[in-house]
């Protein structure tokens, strides 16, 4: 039997649709693409919460899937609205589904801000492009979620909020310099999440997508000299994706190997669907 997966798109319509505009695909049905490709027996239905009338695909309800992941979105949980409060509903009803779930970004605010944690914006500033140096834990290093992540690694991200005060029953996987939670496992209502601050799902393809839309308004921000030196950042993300023998553009850009290798890259993703989404389904007789 195949494995159910709903993705959750964080975003609302306009981000959906400019990613889609410069990627080809929208950030859901890029990471159903992700999952599929990790577990090709899997069978992906999309939702979209953020957007009025949004409901489950086919009436299906919440308990029928063997996982659940949301995307990342360009939305702000402390910006309050329905789009926001909608997700947050959501996610409370996932937890008490006690469906596998997981979250890339702003999956892991969500899930944090929807079990009682408090999201803010990074005083330390935006992280985009690369987080560098993330660390495992103590209770990060021998967690199934990490499970073959070495002691310090990169991986793609973009965001500017953080997860500041995690909910109670939160364990704290991973950290770097500009962010005290990068990975975490969170209990609520019987549920357990696994979720990532970073982008385990992003090609430097797609990064690169992101970080061009963003060129512009990056440069004011200091994150690049001027907006062209932001578009050849992303047409070199773009070509060492293409020809991963560019070690010359990796030296340059600082882009280490498990950026560069879809096995490590999608660790998290991995462990997740072979260590929680499987052994579930297993236990609820779907197997």
């Amino acid at each position: 039997m195949s494995l159910r997966l709903l993705v959750v798109e964080g975003n609302a319509r306009a981000a959906r649709e400019a990613h889609q505009a410069g990627f080809g695909k929208t950030p859901s049905q890029s990471y159903a693409d992700i999952l599929v490709s990790i577990a090709p027996d899997a069978v992906c239905d999309i939702c979209l919460p953020a957007d009025p009338g949004a409901n489950l695909p086919n009436g299906r309800g919440l308990e029928d899937y063997d996982g659940i992941a949301i995307t990342g979105s360009a939305l702000n949980i402390y910006d309050g609205g329905e789009a926001v409060e909608r997700q947050l509903e959501l996610a409370r009803a996932v937890y008490a589904s006690k469906t596998a779930f997981f979250g890339s970004c702003w999956g892991l605010q969500l899930a944090a801000a929807a079990s009682g944690g408090t999201v803010t914006k990074n005083p330390l500033g935006r992280e985009i492009g690369i987080a560098r140096n993330i660390a495992p834990t103590e209770a990060g290093a021998t967690h199934p979620l990490l499970t073959g992540r070495p002691a310090a690694y990169d991986a793609p991200c973009t965001h500017l909020d953080v997860v500041a005060v995690p909910p109670s029953e939160t364990i704290i996987l991973a950290a770097n310099r500009l962010a005290p939670i990068q990975a975490a496992e969170i209990h609520h209502a019987g549920g357990v999440f696994w979720g990532v601050q970073y982008h385990p799902e992003f090609t430097l393809t797609e990064l690169a997508s992101i970080i061009e839309r963003r060129a512009a308004p990056l440069a004011r921000e200091g994150i690049f000299a001027d907006e062209e030196q932001g578009k050849s950042y992303c047409a070199e993300l773009r070509e060492l994706d293409r020809n991963h023998e560019r070690l010359d553009i990796a030296w340059r850009l600082g882009i280490q190997p498990e950026l560069l290798d879809p096995q490590m890259r999608l660790t998290e993703l991995r462990n997740w669907i072979s260590l929680k989404v499987r052994p579930e389904k297993s236990r609820r007789g779907r197997a």
